[in-house]
């Protein structure tokens, strides 16, 4: 088991990255490559700082739900990290472009849970039953390390490299919309940069919360009520390399529209 001394290096490591901007060298030389346990408690680690500074839990992102993605880092299921209030946005709310290190975004489903998913092993069923609504969203994944140089312990360690999350503001029913066929294009100054479907969240966006409620379920952390969760990736990632828009407009969900700003120009 790696030890606690190596776990917190490797926090530390990540940590003063976010803090000064700069990114940093991969964690994989403190803890292995493929030890995703290890990686989780550097995530930890993290979180718990972050809870004791004062941020606010408001749900998870699941990450790696393409099997494309998967197979580049030569794993075969997600990861997850935690989200934090300080990280959400309003649809069309500026984000500073300056907060982020290496920011890309993407098109999701976002789940908003009106009860608890406290069951043993849940199943389609319990994240159906537990699901208050659905909302198009944009997440902004960011990699404190350097050139996006990762491994799975790399991205797990790191928050499963979150950065934000703009919802849209048009709430749907699960009943009320095919997850599965719906179709999702990104658009930059109106030139498509991203399509995808549902069918390319590891089969379905629901399926991809069930799995993530089982993986929480193990860990003894279920997912609760008012809880938002990030699904997964509709289609590639889009990397920001300036003040712009990004809008998503996904079948049957609407539109979302992430906004980055330079507020030094002003």
């Amino acid at each position: 088991m790696t030890s606690s001394t190596v776990i917190e290096a490797a926090a530390e490591r990540l940590a003063t990255a976010a803090a000064t901007g700069v990114p940093c060298a991969p964690v994989r030389d403190l803890i292995d490559a493929g030890d995703q346990d290890a990686a989780y408690r550097v995530q930890a680690v993290l979180s718990s700082r972050r809870a004791a500074a004062g941020e606010r839990i408001v749900g998870r992102k699941i990450g790696l739900t393409s099997r494309a993605v998967q197979a580049q880092l030569g794993v075969d299921s997600p990861d997850f990290g935690t989200l934090f209030g300080g990280m959400a946005y309003a649809d069309r709310e500026p984000m500073p472009l300056a907060r982020f290190l290496q920011p890309r975004v993407e098109a999701e489903v976002a789940f908003v849970l009106g009860r608890d998913v406290d069951v043993p092993d849940p199943t389609v069923a319990d994240v159906v039953r537990a699901t208050d609504h659905v909302l198009a969203a944009v997440e902004v994944v960011d990699s404190r390390v350097a050139g996006w140089d990762i491994t799975i312990a790399d991205t797990i360690a790191d928050n499963a490299s979150s950065g934000a999350f703009v919802l849209g503001t048009a709430p749907r029913r699960l009943a009320d919309v095919d997850l599965v066929g719906a179709g999702m294009v990104l658009e930059q100054r109106g030139d498509v940069v991203s399509c995808g479907a549902g069918v390319a969240c590891l089969g379905s966006p629901v399926a991809a919360v069930v799995w993530l409620a089982r993986a929480l379920g193990r860990q003894g952390q279920p997912l609760r009520a008012g809880d938002v969760v990030l699904s997964g990736a509709l289609g590639p990632v889009v990397p920001v390399t300036a003040p712009g828009a990004f809008r998503a407009r996904m079948s049957g969900l609407g539109d979302v529209t992430a906004v980055f700003e330079d507020r030094s120009a002003r």
